[in-house]
């Protein structure tokens, strides 16, 4: 998958829905997320909306590099930092300290942020095209199955989809899996 080629109209175009508050569905590590600007209030509800999912849950954030990433979160020691950064890119979220500033619709009723550096190229490409993390959960409704391709996506939110960049996933068979940092402790396997 790694140099695939991919359309980069299609990238521009899913960028510029991105900064107008648009959802977008692109393929990631093992299922097509579900995306938008993860300081857009509207947009994040709006995603909630769809999905049928709490916003007390919080949400995970992908990025294509960790600097994407310090805005939302705290680095923990050195220590606790190295496991992060020997899994990235790659398909493995972790739980860090969000800032104090960061939205309550994304942290939900918790002190800690889901985040990922991704490996998906495509994911990764979207990430730099919009200068920004993504909110990244599955594109589907709660207690759906995740959509696999973007013929799945677009048949189960239909038109609520504002984007789709379709492109394969990665070879992960099931969504990635979430640890806190902090513990180590398996939260998602």
């Amino acid at each position: 998958m790694p140099g695939q080629p991919f359309d980069t109209w299609k990238l521009r175009e899913a960028a510029r829905c991105f900064h107008r508050g648009g959802l977008i569905a692109y393929p990631t590590e093992a299922v097509y997320g579900l995306g938008c600007d993860p300081l857009d209030s509207a947009a994040v509800e709006r995603l909630l909306r769809l999905k049928d999912r709490p916003v007390a849950k919080g949400l995970i954030l992908i990025a294509a590099d960790f600097a994407q990433l310090l805005p939302f979160v705290r680095q923990l020691p050195p220590d606790l930092m190295q496991p992060v950064f020997d899994s990235w890119p790659g398909p493995n979220t972790w739980l860090l300290p969000a800032r104090k500033d960061t939205p309550a619709w994304l942290t939900g009723c918790h002190d800690s942020l889901a985040v990922r550096v991704t490996a998906h190229p495509i994911a990764g490409a979207l990430c730099r095209a919009c200068r920004s993390p993504l909110v990244s959960t599955s594109a589907n409704r709660s207690n759906h199955p995740p959509a696999r391709s973007a013929l799945s996506v677009r048949l189960a939110m239909g038109t609520a989809v504002d984007c789709i960049l379709s492109g394969p996933l990665g070879v992960s068979k099931r969504p990635t899996s979430i640890r806190d940092a902090r513990s180590g402790h398996h939260i998602r396997e």
